[in-house]
């Protein structure tokens, strides 16, 4: 396998020399420094490395280019290679524009022209990028290949499966003569999808999600038996969990069913989280928390159900659907909550055929001059409708109630205002949804008229309710009514403790009824349902369990 690349774009031919020149004195031995004159010339050459499974470890290009900039061609890099660190190349008078692109596309550093002496200026610079970069060792892969139907449950499970876990692939139609090509040579017909090719050429045909996990290098199985912390829910709460636990040494692992990031990580643009002024993406804030815990040496595992909770003697111990167990002095429950399903005549059948729920981001260039419409009207459907809207030709949300301002972050409802292919149908509900091989029309409903209208579209996503992923807790834990984990304070009734409560003090303020059983983000009752809120609830937690090993 070639070494990693370092890969620099400036059509400056004497700026390209020199810094090439540069890096391959004191980097030449261990990299490949790959130089381009423009933005397309640098795209077209970290395709060809991503096709051959090879690594790009830094990307540094000039800001000031013609056609493309620094900041777009970084931007458009980081779709291909998203661990390489960035690199802006800058004059002096340029400075604001590098600011500004810390975060548009995550910049990691930016240099003044000229950097001599390199000794001083830029070999330090890269030497820390490349430290950083190594600490997160990736496999080197070639492109993963899904063949399916256009309009296949299954062929958008997987999609949607390894596009949530950041897994690039190449999307084939089973009906093109490149994906007919593949279906052969596995011995496969059409009515065997989805097929997916992986890097190293195995065959999978209608692979379950551990399946895929397993052979995409993700991890499914603990190393170890016991832990001091196991963390249920790969959200921002359980991300945030993870990466204070294992910072602050205890043995972390971090258990996820699906994949990391949750409702959050499927969020097109987070515009209000602390330190993004320009917004952030979900998937890029999950991918920094996913490394961060990782570096730190927490365990991710993924595709693991956990189908039980209880306890034994001063360990807690989670079961999981394969009848595996884990152990550990405390637990974590973030599992946060799901999308509640929309019942109406129609909309079952149709699930993953152009009806979805969440933002299935996958799907949003297949909208172009389309038709969508988004039920919901909180601030997860809002981001979608903004996303929706580059792609779409119209755009129309379906809300209950008379506008936006009840459930909606203003600054959302400004933005949403100013889009104009983006319609709010106030009063609005879904009664029916009609398809053969996907969907096709749907039913509206005035509430206050009782009128009802149908429309055309392929295009339904979803946003509803907030259901707590907490059926599996049985009566393991307290939890309210609607299913959320009761928590701290709120677990006393008239100054008793719960009932089985152990030990001689209240519980702390995010503990549930079992002692050594936090919850943080959304599954906890009575939580802000927030990024921020349940990142903090997931590092307070952590500082909760300090104290309650201590004791």
């Amino acid at each position: 396998m070639a070494n990693p690349a370092i890969l620099t774009v400036d059509d400056d031919p004497a700026v390209s020399r020199a810094v090439s020149r540069d890096l391959r004195r004191r980097y030449g031995d261990r990299y490949r420094v790959v130089r381009a004159d423009s933005g397309d010339n640098a795209l077209d050459a970290l395709r060809e490395i991503k096709l051959r499974g090879e690594q790009v470890a830094i990307l540094l290009a000039d800001y000031r280019m013609p056609q493309m900039n620094g900041i777009q061609f970084l931007e458009a890099a980081m779709d291909l290679f998203p661990l390489a660190r960035r690199v802006l190349l800058t004059a002096y008078a340029d400075t604001d524009a590098a600011i500004d692109a810390i975060n548009v596309v995550d910049l990691d550093h930016y240099l003044l022209k000229p950097w001599n002496p390199p000794e001083e200026k830029l070999y330090p610079v890269v030497d820390s990028l490349l430290e950083s970069w190594l600490s997160v060792p990736v496999a080197p892969v070639t492109e993963i290949r899904v063949v399916g139907h256009r309009w296949s449950a299954p062929s958008f499970a997987v999609r949607d499966f390894l596009a949530r876990n950041l897994v690039p692939y190449r999307w084939l139609l089973a009906d093109d003569p490149e994906g007919q090509r593949l279906l052969s040579a596995a011995g496969l017909t059409a009515d065997d999808v989805p097929l997916v090719v992986t890097a190293d050429g195995k065959s999978l045909a209608c692979p379950t999600e551990t399946d895929l996990a397993v052979n995409i290098g993700m991890s499914t199985t603990p190393t170890a038996d016991f832990y001091d912390l196991v963390v249920v829910g790969a959200g921002p709460a359980g991300l945030g969990a993870a990466v204070y636990g294992a910072s602050e040494g205890l043995r972390t692992v971090l258990v996820e069913q699906r994949a990391t990031g949750g409702q959050a990580g499927q969020s097109s643009r987070i515009e209000n989280y602390l330190g993004f002024p320009d917004g952030v993406s979900g998937a890029q804030l999950t991918e920094r928390a996913r490394r961060q815990a990782l570096r730190f040496g927490a365990e991710l595992l993924t595709t693991r159900e956990a189908v039980g909770l209880e306890a034994g003697g001063t360990s807690r111990v989670l079961r999981f659907a394969d009848g595996s167990t884990i152990a550990a002095h405390t637990v974590v429950l973030a599992t946060g909550v799901s999308y509640r399903m929309l019942e109406a005549p129609g909309l079952a059948g149709l699930t993953g055929r152009g009806v979805f729920y969440g933002s299935a981001t996958t799907e949003a260039p297949s909208c172009t001059d389309q038709d969508v419409y988004i039920v919901g009207g909180a601030n997860s459907a809002g981001q979608a409708a903004v996303h929706f809207s580059r792609y779409a030709r119209r755009v129309c949300m379906l809300v209950r109630g008379s506008d936006l301002r009840r459930s909606m972050s203003q600054y959302l409802i400004e933005q949403i205002s100013q889009i104009g292919n983006i319609d709010v149908c106030p009063y609005t509900e879904v009664c029916a949804a009609d398809g053969d091989d996907h969907l096709r029309q749907l039913t509206l409903r005035d509430a206050r008229t009782g009128a009802y209208r149908e429309v055309q579209t392929s295009w339904l996503f979803i946003f509803i309710g907030a259901e707590p992923r907490t059926a599996w807790l049985d009566d393991a834990v307290v939890r309210d009514r609607l299913g959320f984990v009761v928590t701290g304070p709120d677990l006393l009734t008239e100054g008793r403790r719960p009932p089985g409560w152990t030990l001689p003090r209240d519980p702390y303020h995010l503990e549930s009824s079992m002692p050594g059983v936090f919850a943080a983000g959304d599954v906890r009752a009575e939580s802000v349902k927030r990024v921020a809120s349940a990142v903090g609830e997931g590092a307070m937690a952590v500082s909760l369990i300090h104290r309650y090993l201590e004791a």
